[in-house]
């Protein structure tokens, strides 16, 4: 018995021996062919990272080597300012340009090259192989690029996206020339404002991706004039505000409520607030006061806490009375018209319904507005 329970040991660990052999020799074996076949990994590719996108490469590699047909007619494809190589490897092959998604991923990410695609329009045909689309991609065909600016984005948040989206702009530029508009005097009739945040009209555009900071700028305060009306600006000065005072409000109404039927009640709540000398004490400028840091990893920080709300800054609502100095982003039409034609009511306070809708119930006292918290 014990003679046979040794030869078990035995046999167990012969196995487990080689079976460490056959994990070392695939240890070293994956990239050591990767290299052979793709030429060197990005230097910053080390470890299982290395191990595991050399491992994706070669099982792809008969599909990265091949074109999915012999048809050259040429479609046109586009990358989106931001979009993920994921997003863009999913759609070639659902484009029918690519065989494998994942193993375009892989090899992206192994030669480091994933960080190198930039936003533009393209010409590809099912005839090239994924290697060749690659190459494709890495050189635009068209010197215009897609960029899009969402509504509520402030405009650091524009620069933020500039990197990525293949327009030759330096962020920092462009944030110098929206926060000194009179460097584009005798060129817009916004130069004269504190700032043009508020005035980087949203929605998609084409840039030219060689364009000028001053030139971007500028395209965004043409759109705003195109598609605000003339009435819509009349309005808001019939409301007793100025034009910047009048995007200033609609910035904070656009980073209230993702719900364009509720804007005029929450421009009803403002106005009715200013009217009385009540401070507005609303979140956004308080986020906006707050800006970027590392710890919430964006420029919105949520929740607030109870200190959030005491930093010491002309932009803190519930510390100034009236509108803080600047617009603290960046609104679209809908909440442009909205302070333009608010709501008539008797409400001073309004709070997240607690159904999780985006939705806001509207109060006319405090008592009532506070009956109103999530249990």
């Amino acid at each position: 018995m014990r003679d046979r329970n040794r030869s078990c040991i035995s046999m167990v660990a012969i196995f487990a021996f080689f079976l460490l052999l056959i994990l070392l020799g695939a240890w070293f074996t994956v990239p050591y062919l990767a290299e052979k076949h793709f030429g060197e990994p990005v230097t910053s590719l080390t470890g299982i990272d290395r191990w595991n996108f050399s491992r994706q490469a070669l099982a792809g590699r008969a599909d990265l080597l091949s074109s999915v047909s012999s048809d050259d007619n040429e479609q046109k494809f586009t990358i989106s300012s931001g979009e993920s190589v994921s997003s863009v490897a999913v759609r070639l092959e659902e484009a029918g340009l690519i065989n494998n998604a994942s193993a375009f991923r892989a090899y992206l990410v192994y030669k480091g090259l994933d960080s190198s695609i930039k936003a533009g329009k393209f010409k590809l045909s099912a005839s090239q192989t994924s290697l060749e689309i690659i190459d494709a991609i890495q050189s635009v065909y068209s010197a215009v690029v897609p960029f899009y600016v969402y509504p509520g984005w402030r405009a650091e948040e524009i620069a933020a996206a500039l990197p990525t989206s293949g327009i030759e702009v330096n962020p920092e530029d462009f944030l110098n020339i929206v926060h000194h508009p009179k460097k584009l005097a005798g060129r817009t009739v916004f130069s004269e404002f504190p700032s043009l945040d508020g005035f980087l009209f949203p929605g998609e555009y084409e840039i030219d991706r060689k364009i000028s900071a001053e030139g971007l700028v500028l395209t965004f305060l043409e759109r705003f004039l195109q598609q605000v009306p003339t009435e819509t600006i009349n309005k808001i000065n019939t409301q007793g505000l100025s034009l910047y005072e009048g995007i200033t409000l609609a910035s904070i109404i656009q980073r209230e409520t993702f719900m364009d039927e509720e804007r005029a009640l929450m421009a009803s709540v403002f106005y009715n607030r200013l009217r009385d000398g009540m401070r507005l004490e609303t979140d956004p400028t308080v986020q906006y006061a707050l800006g970027y840091s590392n710890k919430w990893g964006n420029w919105w920080k949520t929740p607030l806490r109870a200190v959030d709300l005491q930093v010491d800054s002309p932009y803190n609502t519930y510390i100034i009375y009236g509108l803080p100095p600047t617009p603290i982003a960046n609104p679209d039409l809908p909440s442009i018209e909205a302070v333009a034609n608010p709501e008539a009511t008797g409400y001073y306070y309004f709070r997240a319904m607690c159904d999780n809708s985006g939705y806001h119930d509207f109060s006319v006292t405090f008592e009532e507005h506070t009956s109103k918290g999530c249990q």
